[in-house]
């Protein structure tokens, strides 16, 4: 891909055509206009606003009727559908639909969120982490960051929550207010075979077939919630060269990061992640051939890991691709030499970039057992969550607010706490894999006479450690709701083997995440905070920040492109196509339902769409809205060149991919029979 000359460009200060994820308070609604001869009126992008949704599992999604009906992505629901299955009924094989609302049933520690205001505070937080360095620096912002969402929300925790998103990495911090609905229910979701045609060798790739839609209803007081603002459902076929929009929250980009920051991914984090995500995937895949039920169970855990191994895959590829880091250094070598020339700038910027060069070293140093212990402990291990959040919710709720790690602020107790206390399936075959895979990583990484191992591991293999882990009782939701009521006695007072051993090995994961923030991030935030004013004062304001999985809105058309080996790839495929493209055979096998439904449909309707928006992971779930503000689609993959978009946008290459309204419009009608949910969605 051409990411070298994408990155060059961008972290030049140039913003490039349909580049971008923007908040919705700086859109570039008149470059809109020049480019695409739409008008996005502050009542326009008030109305998408009020109708886009972030979801808690990290995923984006839409109002689309008046009874609050969501429309989201199938894999931002399939931990919900799997919560709910049993060895009797799959709902990730079977698909999930409701006969009426009354079957409509609460998703586990699901949230939904939708943005109602954002108010500028950089002045309050930067004031309060002047003259600060190192971990104080840390500190004295996460302090400020969770007063203010404190004081945001006072009085109306129960149905808002405030959070203080950091914009253009620590150039601006900006509280986002958020209305919230605890209370979501699944109402529709195909069959994984139907939403994830051609599963993982179709992943990140285009022409593709899949219906990756799905339905959740917010709820309030046991009543699905009227929402009288929702985005209108425009089941028209789309068309080529049609301007398009996407509201949603991308996760994580870093386009703003210096070089060495990038240089470090490179040689340090990604090799890590890519050989630890591949040696889970072959587990799981053999837990899964141990027989039905743990292939059951496997599935969406599975999918996650060959998802995240994917996307790593690509995003490593692009920093490795020719061209690429000469490009960055020179970018960042244009911007400091903009500030070298004005004295007042280059005063206030001091040796930004170098500071940050020299946090790399223990970067490198401290990511392995900073990784393990404090960012990415137990491997996804539900049991081990559960105990952490219980031992350090215990004792940071015993703090001042102002004095607890940010992730337990008052402010965020409440998504916390629902997390924490949700019933939810637990298995304990599951856990113990994944647990041993996490000690024995451990072992393998820090070694076997590392302090840090002989703490976590004593005299224990992994293999035996994790066996009597797993039989904590930590999956039983009155067990949690005890402990987390508690508080630090009852934890403390505990016998069970999860909470025991976190208590004993806690204080060392802690103190790895205070030598990371102190020699690390700490100094790497501050010196970045100055770099954003210095990239205000030398290019203005007319750019875009890091996404920071918090509202956005990217531009576009729907378009296909050109490969650079010259083959053309056209911006649409139809449902006729998935029916030439099965083979019988997973990924490729068509669910029962569509096979019976054939004659029933109509082969020319457009399955899949490409369109030229920027959006990475976070993304899924988007709305893809036309230029009246209505949905025409849901954005749920990007094609493989849009992986190296971590780091650039490429205009002649990202495309983002949808799957249509008008697809599954005659899905419901044709292939299931959700007559009533279809009338909901067209008003008829």
């Amino acid at each position: 891909m051409a990411a070298g000359a994408a990155a060059l460009v961008a972290a030049a200060g140039i913003v490039r055509a349909d580049e971008g994820m923007w908040t919705f308070d700086n859109f570039p609604s008149a470059k809109v206009k020049q480019a695409y001869g739409v008008d996005i009126t502050p009542a326009w992008l008030d109305k998408v606003r009020g109708a886009s949704v972030r979801l808690s599992t990290g995923c984006s999604a839409s109002v689309v009727s008046k009874d609050g009906l969501v429309l989201t992505n199938h894999h931002c629901v399939a931990g919900c559908a799997q919560d709910f299955s049993t060895p009797q009924q799959d709902y990730i094989q079977l698909g999930y639909a409701v006969a009426s609302r009354r079957d409509e049933r609460t998703c586990p520690g699901m949230q939904a969120e939708i943005l109602t205001n954002i108010s500028d505070v950089t002045e309050r937080v930067t004031a309060a982490t002047a003259g600060q360095t190192g971990q104080a620096f840390v500190k004295s912002r996460d302090a400020a960051m969770g007063a203010i969402e404190k004081e945001g929300c006072a009085g109306r925790e129960a149905t808002h929550r405030c959070q203080v998103i950091s914009l253009y990495q620590g150039g601006q911090y900006k509280l986002y207010a958020y209305r919230k609905y605890s209370d979501v229910r699944l109402v529709f979701a195909p069959a994984l075979e139907t939403a994830f045609f051609g599963g993982d060798p179709d992943n990140f790739n285009f022409p593709r077939y899949d219906l990756d839609a799905s339905f959740l209803r917010l709820y309030e007081g046991g009543a699905p919630v009227s929402f009288p603002g929702h985005l209108r459902w425009n089941a028209d076929a789309p068309s080529d060269g049609e301007p398009v929009f996407v509201a949603g929250n991308p996760g994580s980009t870093s386009r703003l990061l210096t070089a060495e920051q990038l240089e470090t991914l490179r040689g340090v984090v990604f090799p890590r992640l890519l050989t630890q995500f591949a040696e889970l995937r072959g587990r799981l895949i053999a837990f899964g051939e141990r027989g039905p039920e743990q292939q059951r169970i496997a599935t969406h855990q599975l999918f996650g890991v060959e998802n995240s191994f994917k996307a790593i895959f690509g995003e490593q590829e692009a920093l490795n691709s020719p061209g690429f880091m000469g490009a960055k250094h020179r970018a960042d070598d244009a911007l400091k030499g903009a500030v070298a020339t004005d004295a007042n700038l280059r005063a206030a910027t001091g040796d930004a970039w170098g500071e940050i060069a020299r946090a790399q070293t223990d970067a490198a140093a401290l990511y392995p057992a900073y990784s393990l212990l404090e960012s990415r402990p137990g491997s996804g291990s539900d049991l081990y969550a559960y105990a952490r959040r219980l031992v350090r919710g215990a004792q940071e709720r015993a703090k001042p607010n102002a004095e607890r790690l940010p992730e337990y602020a008052d402010a965020r107790l409440p998504l916390l706490e629902k997390t924490v206390l949700d019933a939810k399936p637990v298995d304990s075959a599951m856990e113990q894999l994944l647990l041993e895979f996490w000690l024995t990583k451990l072992r393998e990484s820090l070694t076997a006479d590392a302090p840090q191992t002989k703490l976590y591991l004593g005299r224990e293999s992994p293999e035996a450690l994790s066996r009597r882990l797993a039989t904590s009782r930590l999956g039983d939701p009155a067990l949690r709701k005890q402990l987390w009521d508690g508080g630090l006695a009852a934890v403390r007072a505990s016998d069970d083997p999860l909470i025991v051993y976190v208590l004993a090995t806690d204080e060392a994961a802690r103190a790895v995440r205070k030598a990371y923030e102190t020699r690390v991030s700490g100094p790497s935030d501050r010196a970045a905070a100055r770099i954003a004013h210095a990239r205000f004062a030398v290019y203005g304001t007319s750019q875009y920040p890091d996404a920071t999985f918090s509202l956005r809105l990217s531009y576009g058309k729907i378009t296909g492109w050109t490969q650079p080996g010259g083959e053309v790839v056209a911006p649409f495929t139809k449902i006729s196509g998935l029916y030439d493209r099965a083979t019988g055979a997973a990924p490729f096998a068509l669910a029962p339902k569509w096979i019976t439904a054939r004659a029933r449909l109509a082969g020319d309707t457009v399955l899949d769409v490409s369109t030229s928006n920027d959006v990475v992971g976070g993304n899924s779930g988007s709305p893809l809205i036309n230029a009246k503000g209505e949905v025409i689609g849901a954005i749920f993959d990007g094609n493989i060149h849009s992986l190296g978009g971590d780091f650039a946008f490429d205009p002649v290459l990202n495309r983002s991919v949808a799957v249509s309204t008008a697809a599954i419009t005659e899905a419901l009608e044709k292939v299931y029979g959700q007559d009533e949910l279809v009338r909901e969605l067209t008003q008829r």
